[in-house]
C-alpha cells in the first residue's frame, strides 16, 4: 500500500501553509522529511492523511492489490479512506496530548481512541508489555523525548486499521535523533509506512546531506532527507517437538 502526493499545495489566508510538494511512501518503509519549524510540517501531516483538503494537487492511496500504471491508474483515495488507515502522532496543536497527563492517562486515552478496552487492568497490562510500568505515574512532560515518541506511536498502532503513521517533529522534545529514528525504523520493519518530520539540523545529524537553511530555503516545504526499508524482525524460533525413545514411559500408558 502506498500514499502519494502530487504537486500538493495548501493555501493560508495570507501566505501558503504548504508550498507545492511531491511525496510518496509505502508500507514497510520509513521516510524522513526535513524542513524548518513552522514551514509546512503540520499542513503536510494533515493533508497527507486526509485530515486537510489540499488547495491544489492530488493525494492518493494505492492499495497493495491495485494494478500497476501499465495496467491502468488506481482509483484516487478519498479523504475518508486516507483517515481510516493513517494516524498522526504528536502533531503540535492537533494530536499532541496534554503534557500534564500521566503516562497511565495517556495510555488509557490512546487505547480508547484505537477502539481497545481501556480499563485500569488493560492499561496496566499494556504498560507492562511495553516496559513502562515504572513510568505509570509520571507526567508526560517528564519522560524522555524518545520514550514519548515510542509511547504515542505504539498507541496509534493499536488501531488495527492503521497502516501509516506520521511522526511530527519528535526532535522538539530533545534527545538524540538516532533514538526516534530507531523507533521509526522498528515500526517500518513491522510493516507500517512511517513518515517522520524533523528539522534540517536533525536530518544532518542522522547523516542526510542537507545544507543549512538560508534565505529563500527557510520557506521551502519539507524535503525528503532519508528513506529506508528496514528488514522485518526475525521470526521467533519454533520449539522442536520432543523426540520419543523406546524407553519413554508414555509408551507404556
Amino acid at each position: 500500500m502506498q500514499i502519494t502526493l502530487s504537486d500538493v499545495r495548501v493555501d493560508g489566508r495570507r501566505e501558503p501553509m504548504l508550498e507545492p510538494v511531491d511525496l510518496a511512501w509505502s508500507t514497510g518503509e520509513c521516510v524522513l522529511v526535513a524542513g524548518e519549524p513552522g514551514h509546512g510540517h503540520t499542513a503536510l501531516a494533515l493533508v497527507a492523511t486526509g485530515r486537510l483538503d489540499p488547495s491544489a494537487g492530488e493525494v492518493r492511496i494505492v492499495p497493495a492489490h491495485a494494478p500497476s500504471r501499465r495496467g491502468g491508474q488506481p482509483a484516487r483515495g478519498t479523504a475518508a479512506s486516507l483517515r481510516a488507515v493513517t494516524a498522526v502522532v504528536d502533531v503540535p496543536g492537533v494530536s499532541e496530548p496534554d503534557d500534564a497527563l500521566t503516562v497511565a492517562d495517556v495510555v488509557a486515552e490512546g487505547l480508547a481512541l484505537a477502539g481497545r478496552r481501556s480499563l485500569r487492568r488493560d492499561v496496566t497490562r499494556w504498560l507492562a508489555e511495553h516496559s513502562l510500568t515504572a513510568d505509570r505515574g509520571r507526567r508526560l512532560d517528564q519522560v524522555p523525548g524518545v520514550v514519548r515518541t515510542a509511547l504515542l506511536a505504539a498507541l496509534a498502532a493499536e488501531d488495527p486499521d492503521v497502516r501509516f503513521l506520521v511522526l511530527t517533529l519528535p526532535d522538539r522534545h530533545g534527545g538524540e535523533p538516532s533514538g526516534w529514528w530507531e523507533v521509526a525504523q522498528s515500526l517500518a520493519g513491522a510493516g507500517y509506512g512511517v513518515l517522520v518530520q524533523c528539522t534540517r539540523a536533525s536530518a544532518r545529524d542522522l547523516g542526510a546531506d542537507l545544507p543549512p537553511a538560508r534565505g529563500g530555503s527557510l520557506h521551502e516545504p519539507p524535503v525528503v532527507a532519508l528513506r529506508a526499508r528496514p528488514a522485518p524482525p526475525p521470526a521467533p524460533p519454533v520449539a522442536a517437538a520432543p523426540v520419543r525413545t523406546d524407553d519413554d514411559p508414555q509408551e507404556d500408558r
